[in-house]
């Protein structure tokens, strides 16, 4: 199945970037683009949903220098931006798989694009990585501890289910049962001509 492949690439993006666990580490995708696509590009995805995923946490300190979060700022929604873009590649490259198949006469388009629910999926890997790492703080109290076991253990069933139906999604899509519409986010603020804040500065 797809998402046994796609979370196996989660959780070995996370666990890599916590041997370092710094937004400012360099960044190097272990599959090669010409010969694993898919897996590159899952790859690049997660490790952007995880280096955001500590810019929030690093911005939320009530202590932050002003400049330092400002800077911070523009850093998160530079990564939003990279966020949706790895999100349209992916669903490119299902656009580019799945081009042959003819849609049944009764085919109906799901409510969102394959891409979009592996982007969930990516963020859900994150939740389950830092639930995990609350339940086995030593530091914590037991009470903490067992509460985060149960939030834990929500996000593990949502993930079985989540997995399940991308899955079918795919198979349906590749039977012909559903078809992919795709449509560009269009993400109006960093566009110098459609932010009338940025157009004005022109």
């Amino acid at each position: 199945m797809f998402t046994a492949k796609a979370n196996e690439i989660f959780q070995k993006v996370i666990g890599t970037y916590h041997l370092k666990n710094t937004v400012d580490q360099s960044f190097e995708n272990v599959f090669d683009e010409d010969n694993h696509l898919i897996e590159h590009l899952l790859y690049r995805k997660c490790w952007i949903d995880t280096v955001q995923w500590h810019y929030e946490d690093i911005i939320r300190d009530p202590n932050i220098d002003p400049v330092a979060a400002l800077k911070l700022k523009r850093q998160i929604d530079a990564s939003n931006q990279d966020r949706t873009d790895m999100v349209e590649y992916i669903d490119s490259y299902f656009l580019s798989t799945y081009s042959d198949v003819q849609p049944k006469s009764n085919a109906t388009i799901n409510t969102e694009s394959p891409a979009w629910a592996i982007d969930r999926l990516s963020i859900l890997a994150l939740k389950i990585y830092h639930m995990n790492e609350e339940v086995e703080r030593p530091d914590a109290a037991s009470s903490h501890r067992l509460n985060c076991q149960t939030k834990l253990n929500v996000l593990l069933e949502q993930r079985r289910d989540l997995s399940r139906a991308i899955d079918d999604l795919l198979e349906d899509i590749e039977h012909g049962e559903k078809y992919m519409k795709v449509y560009k986010q269009m993400k109006m603020y960093n566009d110098d001509e459609l932010n009338p804040v940025l157009r004005g500065q022109k």
